[in-house]
């Protein structure tokens, strides 16, 4: 069977039900797990060269939603009835279905039901532990610094604070994303401030792009020194190593609660 995967997310999907070894070729952005680099380019998910895609005969192509503008890619699929499935995922529920749907579509249905129930085992666990914190600060999470971008009350983020024992300050808003400004934030003067820049490196990430914003020196996140930069392949792509996100962050805000639980092995393949 040759799949294509034309979404990072999709990608680390496959490679959890260990089917990347049938990929062949992905877009530009998919880089776990390892043993996919190695593979032929389509392009930026956004744009997809979808006639190099067809030279390569896929049996079946994993497409996505979720990201804005790759409706695009999936309205191609269809026009030229090329087969493909969509994923559009927005809480860690959806995560564990994507998991099982893609395992159906793979003819390996079993493998799959028991990795989702892995999957939502762990995340029990996590849940645990949550409820035992003393208390939960807020986390104020950045996606994009100009214009800000920060996740809301739809979105897996929510999710993944909760139960690393934190709340997302946005999760009043009743959207998966937020466009605000620096002074809502201020107003809002979160715990936390946690920078997962969409697509962007860490190295490349610049806590001084925030101390500039007029008012935000005085932040209590920023006098307490609680701004963090975080690895945006672990908090901002829908897959299943957000967990691995979630149990990172569990250990940065209850390193006493969370600190003597086993990531298990299957969370960190590469």
């Amino acid at each position: 069977m040759k799949l294509i995967s034309i979404c990072p997310s999709n990608t680390e999907v496959l490679g959890y039900l260990g089917l990347e070894h049938l990929l062949v070729a992905i877009d530009d952005y998919s880089d776990w797990p390892q043993a996919v680099n190695s593979l032929p380019r389509l392009g930026p998910d956004l744009s997809i060269d979808m006639d190099k895609l067809e030279t390569f005969k896929p049996d079946l192509v994993i497409a996505s939603l979720s990201v804005p503008g790759m409706e695009k890619n999936v309205e191609e699929l269809e026009k030229r009835q090329i087969p493909h499935i969509v994923l559009d995922p927005q809480s860690l529920e959806d995560i564990a279905d994507n998991l099982l749907a893609v395992g159906k579509a793979c003819g390996i249905e079993e493998k799959a039901e028991q990795i989702k129930a892995d999957y939502l085992h762990f995340i029990s666990e996590m849940e645990k532990r949550a409820s035992s914190v003393p208390d939960r600060p807020s986390l104020y999470w950045e996606w994009w610094p100009k214009p800000i971008f920060t996740p809301g009350q739809i979105n897996w983020l929510t999710e993944i604070s909760e139960i690393a024992g934190g709340l997302n300050e946005f999760r009043d808003v009743e959207l998966a994303s937020v466009q605000t400004d620096w002074d809502d934030v201020l107003k809002r003067n979160p715990d936390h401030i946690l920078l997962a820049w969409v697509g962007v490196r860490v190295d490349k990430v610049k806590k001084e792009v925030v101390l500039k914003r007029p008012g935000w020196k005085e932040m209590d996140a920023v006098q307490q020194d609680r701004i963090d930069i975080m690895e945006e392949a672990l908090y901002c792509r829908p897959s299943p190593r957000l967990l691995e996100g979630a149990f990172n962050l569990g250990n940065l805000l209850h390193p006493e609660t969370y600190q003597d639980m086993k990531l298990p092995a299957w969370v960190t393949k590469s």
